[in-house]
């Protein structure tokens, strides 16, 4: 899976599972009342006050993640 920072939260965690112990460790909520958070990655990384570089590590990271 190719992840940018409009990668739909919903659907990373769907195709990355373990994106979301990195989101929550990050402190990026990704599940409430175990439904899925919608929007994109960027926009639920701007509401915890993050910056484009930080967003753009996330989305390295993740890829990481994706591959692995």
């Amino acid at each position: 899976m190719i992840i940018t920072k409009d990668t739909n939260i919903d659907v990373l965690i769907d195709k990355v599972p373990k994106s979301m112990k990195y989101l929550s460790e990050k402190g990026i909520r990704c599940i409430i009342c175990g439904e899925p958070v919608w929007g994109t990655l960027e926009s639920a990384a701007k509401e915890k006050g993050f910056n484009d570089a930080q967003i753009e590590i996330f989305v390295k990271e993740l890829q990481t993640l994706s591959i692995e």
